[in-house]
């Protein structure tokens, strides 16, 4: 085991940051990252009249995670003189935002099962492309509406959902083990956690709200509709409220949540120095 797993930053000071000349290339990196999702987005979204928004919303969550992944690569660690530690492990969870990771591992969950559901009761369109409509049948008539989160859609945002989750998990077990200080670990960890759930936020909204417009320009959907969309505007809206902070964590990770959050931080380093690491 390193002395990165066992928490020792020989030549690293706590109060230590990055070079004030590479400071910005992090910050410049998130926000080209995020200039380039939106063009992307742009792009695709006027895809086959608009029914590319559902492409538009993973191309653009990934390329965050890409601007953000990008700018801790690009930024050394801090350094600063040689100081003591204490040898117990350091682990992700140490540095992630307990509760937001909960819930946005709670929305990947919904996300999947969406996906999943939808792409079961999926249809073709009239072009025979499979996965496009939902079509419904009831009292001696057929109605279809599109588009549908059917595996069309479905599956490439749950191969982006991969990708950015294992970018994201490889990032943050990086920066758990390598030199640096603990806000440091904690401002970059809780970017790339933002950065994963804007590509969670973003693909969950454009689904659930997708879907939800189908059923409800249908009147075959009967009860299973109405229930559906009971869960469906839930889930918009809470991803609805989940973009906007993790566009602006992804900015600015301290202005949102190190000072905004109150005493998190030092909670975290409580934790930390109960299990007997340097303070």
């Amino acid at each position: 085991m390193s002395d990165a797993d066992l928490g020792v930053d020989p030549g690293t000071d706590p109060g230590a940051t990055a070079p004030a000349s590479r400071a910005p290339v992090d910050r410049y990196a998130r926000w080209t990252g995020l200039v380039v999702g939106a063009l992307a987005g742009r792009w695709l979204a006027t895809l086959g009249h608009g029914d590319g928004v559902l492409y538009a919303v993973s191309a653009f969550g990934l390329c965050a995670v890409a601007g953000v992944l990008a700018g801790d690569a690009l930024t050394p660690p801090a350094r600063g003189a040689v100081r003591t530690a204490g040898l117990a492990p350091r682990r992700v969870r140490d540095y992630v935002p307990p509760r937001l990771t909960r819930l946005l591992v709670a929305l990947a969950g919904a996300l999947v099962v969406l996906l999943a559901a939808a792409g079961a009761v999926a249809s073709p369109d009239d072009l025979g492309r499979a996965g496009r409509t939902l079509t419904l049948t009831c009292r001696g008539m057929t109605q279809s509406n599109g588009p549908w989160p059917g595996f069309f859609y479905g599956l490439p945002m749950l191969v982006s959902l991969a990708v950015a989750t294992a970018a994201c998990g490889w990032s943050l077990r990086r920066i758990a083990r390598r030199p640096g200080d603990e806000q440091s670990r904690r401002d970059r960890a809780l970017a790339v956690v933002a950065a994963w759930g804007l590509v969670v936020s973003t693909s969950l909204l454009g689904a659930a709200s997708t879907a939800s417009g189908a059923l409800t320009n249908l009147t075959c959907d009967g009860a299973a509709g109405t229930a559906a969309n009971a869960v469906l505007w839930p889930l918009a809206l809470i991803a609805l409220f989940t973009v906007p902070w993790a566009l602006v964590t992804v900015c600015s990770p301290r202005a949102s949540w190190g000072r905004g959050a109150g005493g998190t931080g030092r909670r975290w380093a409580r934790r930390r120095a109960g299990r007997g690491d340097a303070r």
